[in-house]
């Protein structure tokens, strides 16, 4: 019989459940995460054996998207789940970030946490969740781990920090911030805020890790009883005499090297160091050893020069920014272009306009079905001088290119305003520390470029963090790569003049405390303005129209129950007119429609035909029409697209005309006034009504059937003048 075992605490208005012993016994360790209806399941297992010649922590988590938890299917042929969605690979990212600083490093065994969303309420945010069941089972699990580790959302709203806000709150909220946070200190953020203050986000981050206590002490207690015995912790130490070694063969060549300003002397440099030491030390070292000696004296360098010299690799000071450049207006026929550089970074952003069509489609558990403004970050092996394979998008082009996104929402205008989908294209051509930001302040002035109204410009900024062991630390504005490589913060901090629009906060250490993660973000402000100065002296504002190859989006509004007349049986007339026209055409139903066009022209055809299409017909309009169909009593005339009138053969002229054909052939335009309408909407027209001096009013047989042949009393004895067709007029009333 399966035992459970719940344990449970309250997190802002809601009960949080963490249950084991019922599902997947046979993993390593399993819990089920309940808050509110949304319940995600976790496991771990571990691989039985070290990997062999690996020199980094194999950890793998994977994020399984259910459709049935939201009650849908999935859309597709196949009708099953395929590979992730972008947000089920952001929230593999959210869950690895806080857990990766605190497993052993030396460890070399497979850790794989499998995370499958089992139910959604559509008001709790799995997210979260998953990091905390995945910090329980290592917890419940033999692996070493210095957790637990607990994570909660903070929103902004009504000037009131609100704590695990709802989707449906979300929507009028200022902020959404995840915060990851051991006993002590913070491990991880993550936001998205509609330019909120450093105060504010300081005071939500305090109380978010108040509000983490609670979660770890519940975390602690299933640990306590249920944990298995934790193996040793694995540790790597240093050859002791291969350090000696490789310290005398360098005879102080290392500082030199490492002075040099830039990257690619500095790596060549290196590179031929490291050359030379294998060479030379082989005989008594493995290579492994040599390379493993020389890393820890370069990371020793690099640190004590910051922390005791005040004195970075290339030379600048603690805040200085490298030198920054920027350029719009690059390529002649995209809609938007900008080049963004940073010391060695360097950011091509293009910017793509499209109608509301082009807009990207969800299939995911979310409420958001749908997405106009898109970002996507592309990292090729050139940018750092490799080769290497170039495949589908990796995890990190997805979470830097979704990080950017989120800077920029905020300032991107509403559809209502600019009815475009905007999508956003950002190239690294050259890397050499924090592209991501430089991808946001290089999509800022595209965005600008192509004429998008956005509120302001967006800048972006990375800090880093060196500590040691007596609590000494030097935190350092626009980090390059050396610097993240071998410091311990990457703290990426981006928004406008008024405030912050999203945070991503990673570290190497067990956490980071709030009084640099405070300091750190107004720090990073005087950085943010300085750029934003910069880009303002390139372009200071958007371009007052969209690039003439861009579509010009028009915005007409039609009675929605004639929206049926427009799209037509099976969608034939609207494709007729998409078809026609060359223009795209969307229609909501409420009866906006927006028809976008590159040639005016084609614009005005179109919204002409969908006004004719829903345009209702009025006793005593005059209309040009085209002669559809002869009969005997009379000609039927197309005076707007699909509504045909009838002028009776007695109101084709103003005298007697013996045969329809004698004055009309289909084909023909012909202008005609409405005479009646019937009660059954069949419409009367007439020519004769037109003329100079018609011979009696027109109107006559207005009651009549417009399938009749009904030619009016006082013409059937009247005299026939001699035939001849009167001028057919084309112009239009």
């Amino acid at each position: 019989m399966t035992t459970s075992h719940s344990f449970e605490t309250t997190v802002g208005d809601r009960k949080l459940v963490i249950e084991t012993g019922k599902l997947a016994r046979q993993a390593s360790g399993a819990v089920t995460v309940r808050y509110g209806d949304t319940v995600v399941l976790v496991t771990v297992c571990v691989g039985k054996q070290p990997r062999e010649g690996v020199d980094f922590l194999p950890l793998t988590v994977d994020y399984e998207e259910r459709m049935y938890a939201a009650g849908k299917i999935p859309g597709g042929f196949i009708r099953r789940e395929g590979r992730p969605s972008e947000g089920a690979t952001l929230a593999c990212r959210l869950t690895d970030r806080p857990l990766r600083p605190l497993l052993p490093k030396a460890w070399r065994n497979d850790i794989q946490l499998v995370v499958t969303i089992l139910s959604v309420d559509q008001e709790s945010d799995p997210d979260v969740l998953s990091i905390i069941g995945s910090s329980s089972v290592l917890g419940l699990s033999e692996i070493p781990f210095d957790g637990p580790v607990s994570a909660v959302h903070v929103g902004y709203i009504d000037n009131e920090l609100v704590l695990n806000p709802t989707f449906a709150q979300l929507e009028d909220s200022r902020l959404d911030l995840v915060v990851a946070s051991t006993k002590h200190a913070v491990v991880m953020l993550e936001a998205e805020a509609r330019e909120v203050s450093e105060e504010i986000v300081t005071q939500a981050i305090k109380l978010a890790h108040e509000a983490n206590q609670a979660i770890i002490s519940l975390q602690e207690q299933l640990r306590e009883a249920f944990g298995k015995p934790k193996v040793a912790t694995p540790v790597v130490e240093l050859d002791q005499s291969a350090v000696s070694a490789v310290s005398s063969a360098l005879n102080a060549r290392l500082a030199p090297i490492l002075n040099q300003p830039g990257k690619a002397q500095r790596e060549e440099a290196l590179s031929e160091l490291k050359a030379e030491l294998v060479e030379n030390l082989s005989e008594s070292f493995t290579e492994a050893a040599i390379l493993t000696a020389l890393d820890d004296m370069v990371k020793t360098e690099v640190r004590n020069n910051i922390l005791v010299k005040g004195q970075r690799v290339s030379g600048r000071s603690l805040t200085e920014i490298r030198p920054i450049s920027c350029e719009v207006g690059l390529l002649p026929r995209i809609h938007g272009s900008a080049l963004f550089g940073r010391g060695e970074t360097q950011v091509l952003t293009l910017t793509t306009l499209g109608s509301s069509r082009d807009a990207q489609k969800i299939d995911g558990l979310g409420l958001e079905e749908s997405r106009r403004f898109m970002h996507h970050y592309n990292f090729p092996p050139f940018s750092v001088g490799e080769v290497k394979r170039i495949g589908t998008p990796s995890r990190r082009e997805i979470g830097h290119g979704a990080l950017a996104a989120r800077a920029l929402a905020q300032v991107i205008p509403p559809e209502d305003e600019f009815p475009y989908t905007i999508r956003l294209v950002s190239e690294v051509l050259g890397s050499n520390g924090s592209t991501s930001m430089a991808s946001t302040c290089a999509s800022s002035l595209s965005l600008m470029d192509a004429g998008v109204p956005t509120k302001s410009a967006v800048a972006g900024i990375s800090l880093g963090l060196v500590t040691d062991d007596n609590n000494n630390y030097a935190i350092l504005t626009d980090i390059e790569g050396f610097e993240d490589n071998y410091g311990d913060m990457d703290y990426k901090v981006a928004g406008t003049s008024q405030g912050i629009t999203a945070i991503q906060l990673d570290t190497k250490l067990k956490g980071i405390s709030l009084e640099i993660l405070e300091k750190a973000l107004y720090q990073g402000r005087q950085a943010r303005l300085s750029i934003l100065e910069i880009m303002q002296q390139t372009i200071g504002a958007s371009r007052p129209e969209v690039s003439r190859y861009a579509p010009r989006m028009h915005k007409i509004t039609i009675d929605p129950d004639k929206i049926g007349a427009v799209i037509g049986s099976g969608g034939k007339t609207i494709r007729a007119i998409i078809e026609e026209t060359k223009t795209t055409i969307d229609i909501s139903n409420d009866g906006t429609v927006l028809i976008g066009a590159v040639d005016a022209e084609a614009a005005d055809k179109a919204i002409k035909i969908i006004e004719d299409l829903t345009k209702d017909v009025e006793v005593g309009t005059v209309y040009t029409g085209k002669v559809v169909r002869l009969m005997t009593f009379g000609a039927f005339v197309e005076i707007l697209p699909g509504k045909d009138g009838l002028v009776h053969i007695s109101e084709l002229a103003d005298y007697r005309v013996e045969r329809v054909e004698d004055i009309v052939k289909v084909g023909d335009e012909v202008t005609v006034k409405v005479i009646a309408i019937d009660s059954q909407g069949r419409i009367n027209l007439s020519r004769r009504a037109l003329s100079e001096n018609p011979s009696q009013p027109s109107g006559a047989g207005a009651g009549d059937s417009l399938s009749a042949d009904y030619p009016f009393r006082s013409q059937r004895n009247t005299p026939s003048p001699p035939r001849s067709r009167p001028p057919i007029s084309k112009r239009h009333h």
